[in-house]
């Protein structure tokens, strides 16, 4: 029997605008901004924003949030591709926000489902 998802965190509307804030920022790994960012360093940044500290690597912040079903995804929510080798932020009505990689600038896009690993809830 499954648990039910806990209440979407505090704050993940406010780290949803201030992700959203970045779009257009360049790529740059190991970055957390405010200029650059990789994949984790945005979530981290966006949630920081929000009060939430969360650690600066894609496994790490798998490990430290409550995981929940992709049918209980909430705006703010993590999500991971990849075998955790990539993640975003649902920004809700199926699309995320991510900083892509080397080459591509932080971007609002479709919610990927092919390579979909899991998600997860701060706060």
């Amino acid at each position: 029997m499954s648990r039910p998802a806990p209440p979407q965190g505090k704050g993940a509307g406010q780290a949803v605008a201030v992700a959203r804030a970045q779009i257009g920022k360049p790529y740059r790994w190991g970055a957390s901004g405010p200029d650059s960012f990789d994949c984790s360093g945005l979530t981290m940044y966006a949630w920081r924003a929000a009060g939430v500290s969360l650690p600066h690597s894609t496994y790490a912040q798998w490990a430290a949030t409550a995981h929940i079903s992709q049918s209980d995804l909430q705006p703010g929510d993590l999500v991971f591709f990849s075998g955790l080798n990539h993640m975003a932020i649902y920004s809700g009505g199926g699309m995320m926000i991510e900083a892509p990689h080397t080459g591509l600038n932080v971007r609002e896009v479709p919610l990927r489902t092919g390579d979909f690993y899991g998600a997860s809830r701060p706060g």
